[in-house]
């Protein structure tokens, strides 16, 4: 049973849970009180003293209402309730004199600082703020940091916090960055001037309540009231981050996070944060024919009436990339297989079984991480596949989680249990009832990926396929997929239309069509050319890796001539004679939904039942993870420069310097 209390907020009386802090309570209440370094995600520091309040019957001072809990209230002297107020003289005296305090050292910066508009600090100020300084000595000033590529510092704005120290440390679990001094003295530094690695040091830019960390690469480049927002979801992993995109004209400048408990909670991962260089480079923007190996530019009439002409009456195959939007997946489907060819969306080899969804998804949705007991990885490296799936994973082990790892021996920020690399570590492996096992798409790349499948679903009957390409679910729910897999789909197919597939490396033979975005492996190896929106460009659906199904809006439109991709292919089927039914996005979703009406129910999470594997003998080898190079995992991301240079940085920071050097 809850410790339910009453407590009167502002003459107001409510019933809260005696483990909520005040600040959370007069939060539920409506009542909204200021707050620089309390952060709900991170552990109360209790120390910018912005939140006080006054606590009738108590000590004759303000106390801070982040630090002090319900069931420390003492009633009245007859059994009332507890009273608190927030607006009284008292509280409105204490926190004039906190601004006052804050505000002696911080420079008059907010005409060419990039957190203008959007600071806690100056909306705090208009409410709490006086006209005058009584303060004449000179203002102190700290230096800036170089945290590396992605967050510049201001240091004399800080206001010492403390939120970034405690995400570095808390979520992200790296140890770079802490408080030194005391006084005047103390400020906010990093070990030894060291740069920060972590996939989710974009966070802090968003934590930081005043101008003290801000996005270098967006740094100058806009102001927040000039910006278009639009709420979308990312694609750069399967975990389908809930994300905002801020936009300036037809640009993207930004990508923000949006909060969703059950996914993302309030984080994104840095290549989600900072990827959007890549969509203003190596872009497609209008159709293109190859004529005696040159591609040449065409128009969109010509071209695809070259693709219907090379796909009619051939063998077809259709290829579903990575990035690509439920819609599409489920066009090309009824298209090729409309013409008798294959379609195939399991483009790296993973053995994922075809339409059973408690084999390819799971049966654990990602909040139940939050309150796992023991976590068994198998064959994946979560800080790269999913960083914020990571730091759930070492929230939960924050809270007692036991986590143990078959696979490549990693850093995954957090202590656990290396089993062993192999096969044979996994089938020795018992583990406690109740275990969520989280598989990864490395482990069933290999021959005997079914094999690895039907074993970690025999261990404890609670399992997460951790997917790395964001538009795979969605693919295997429409039913994109051939029996026998890759092979089996391109096996004599004269002709290959490729939806965005650039992982893949595509013999020689074949007639290809290439469907895409950007101008990557995929359209070097095209006959035909036809280019398509990016995920910030158009409407599509994405399912994530638990399954559930999730809406990305366009923020933007396509450069030049590029189309949407569902348009591309109901078009291409007119051209064809063989016209696809649906005129409309919203028909095509319908044709989805009806025939798989799980797709229909946006952000609900369907019960994939459980149906297991049959068991089969496990190969040798070792398990190797899926991704090899965090910021370089797709077209978008490979036409970054910002990517580029972190990967380099990564990489250079794997080759540890010799003492010589």
């Amino acid at each position: 049973m809850a410790d339910l209390r009453k407590i009167i907020i502002d003459g107001q009386e409510v019933e809260v849970e005696g483990a909520l802090t005040l600040i959370q309570a007069c939060e539920q209440a409506g009542v909204e009180v200021p707050r620089f370094c309390y952060h709900e995600r991170l552990s109360i520091a209790g120390n910018c003293r912005m939140c006080l309040v006054e606590v009738v019957g108590g000590p004759p001072k303000p106390a801070a209402s982040c630090a002090m809990q319900v069931r420390d209230l003492r009633p009245g002297p007859e059994g009332q309730p507890p009273v608190v107020k927030t607006n009284s003289p008292m509280v409105k005296k204490a926190r004039e004199g906190v601004m006052e305090f804050l505000l002696i050292n911080h420079p008059l910066d907010c005409p060419i600082c990039d957190q203008g508009g959007e600071c806690d600090l100056q909306d705090q100020a208009m409410a709490y703020g006086v006209d005058f300084s009584r303060y004449r000595e000179p203002k102190r000033a700290s230096e800036d940091l170089n945290l590396g590529p992605l967050v510049e510092t201001h240091m004399t704005r800080c206001i010492s916090c403390t939120r970034c120290v405690r995400f570095t440390t808390e979520v992200a679990g790296i140890t770079q960055m802490g408080q030194t001094g005391r006084g005047e003295d103390s400020e906010i530094t990093s070990y030894l001037g060291e740069t920060l690695d972590s996939n989710l040091q974009g966070n802090i830019i968003d934590l930081c309540p005043v101008g003290a960390l801000v996005s270098k690469p967006y740094a100058f480049t806009a102001r927040p009231w000039e910006l278009t927002k639009t709420e979308s979801i990312d694609v750069m992993d399967a975990l389908g981050s809930n994300i905002r995109v801020d936009t300036k004209g037809r640009e993207v400048m930004r990508f923000l996070p949006r909060n969703h408990d059950g996914v993302n909670e309030e984080w994104i991962s840095d290549k989600t944060r900072f990827v959007w260089d890549g969509l203003r480079r190596q872009r497609l923007d209008t159709p293109y024919i190859r004529e005696n190996g040159k591609l040449r530019k065409a128009g969109w009439d010509e071209a695809l009436r070259a693709a219907a002409a090379a796909m009619k009456g051939k063998k077809l195959a259709g290829l579903v990339g990575d990035l690509v939007p439920t819609e599409a997946a489920f066009a090309l489907k009824s298209l090729i297989e409309g013409q008798g060819g294959h379609v195939e969306c399991r483009t790296d080899g993973a053995r994922l079984p075809i339409a059973n969804r408690s084999a390819y998804v799971g049966n654990v949705a990602i909040e139940e991480l939050d309150t796992a007991t023991d976590i068994l990885i198998v064959g994946s490296n979560p800080r790269d596949e999913a960083p914020v799936l990571n730091a759930r994973i070492r929230k939960a082990w924050t809270r007692g989680a036991n986590v143990a790892l078959v696979g490549e021996a990693v850093d995954l920020t957090y202590p656990h249990t290396h089993l062993g690399t192999d096969r044979a570590a996994l089938a020795g492996v018992k583990v406690p009832e109740g275990t969520i096992v989280i598989v990864g798409q490395g482990a069933l790349r290999e021959a005997d990926g079914e094999a690895v499948l039907a074993a970690c679903m025999a261990l404890s009957g609670r399992m997460l396929v951790l997917h790395t390409a964001a538009g795979r679910v969605g693919a295997m729910d429409v039913g994109a997929v051939t029996e026998g897999g890759m092979p089996a789909a391109i096996d004599g197919a004269e002709v290959i239309y490729n939806l965005g597939a650039d992982e893949v490396e595509i013999a020689p033979g074949a007639f290809v069509i290439y469907q895409g975005s950007h101008g990557d492996r995929g359209a070097h190896r095209a006959d035909i050319i036809l280019p398509g929106a990016a995920y910030t460009e158009e409407n599509g659906l994405f399912v994530n890796t638990e399954g559930r199904p999730q809406l990305a809006l366009r923020a933007g439109f396509a450069p030049g001539e590029a189309k949407e991709n569902w348009a591309i292919l109901r078009a291409l089927s007119a051209e064809m004679g063989a016209t696809l039914p649906f005129d409309s996005l919203a028909q095509l979703r319908g044709a989805i939904k009806a025939a798989h009406p799980h797709l229909g129910e946006v952000d609900e999470l369907a019960d994939n039942g459980w149906t297991p594997l049959a068991v089969a003998p496990l190969g040798k080898a070792d398990f190797r993870n899926a991704i090899a190079d965090f910021y370089l995992t797709n077209p978008i991301a490979r036409a970054s420069q910002l990517m580029a240079e972190l990967s380099a940085g990564a990489k250079a920071r794997q080759h540890k310097a010799m003492a010589a050097e």
